[in-house]
């Protein structure tokens, strides 16, 4: 059976993923592999608050708790996806990454990879 680290490893290994870091809601590293210059800890310690702040707009606007944010930046794209009520993937993505496809497989395999977690 594939492990947390296998996860990562997948998903770091696609084309244009910089870091792929799974972390509990807390903000706390669970496991992570990243470019070298990125700090994974400092990356996780970070999503929470855009977490709280996506499921209060979900509850103000009736669409339930975040599933999924894709947040573009001038200089790529971040993902974060709440994989179950404690853990949260976050993936750094280069300008120009195939981000559809990652979002595909990762709808199409959320209750795989929530299992995992």
């Amino acid at each position: 059976m594939a492990s947390i680290r296998d996860l990562v490893a997948a998903i770091r290994q696609r084309d244009g993923v910089e870091a792929a870091v799974i972390l509990g809601r807390d903000g706390l590293l669970i496991d992570s592999q990243a470019v070298a210059g990125l700090d994974p800890e400092d990356l996780a310690a970070r999503i929470p608050p855009i977490i709280a702040a996506a499921d209060d707009l979900g509850a103000a606007s009736g669409r339930g708790p975040l599933v999924t944010a894709v947040l573009e930046h001038g200089d790529g794209l971040a993902l974060v996806s709440a994989l179950t009520s404690e853990a949260v993937l976050f993936v750094l993505l280069a300008p120009g990454a195939n981000v559809g496809q990652l979002l595909y497989e990762l709808r199409r395999n959320r209750g795989h990879i929530a299992a995992l977690v």
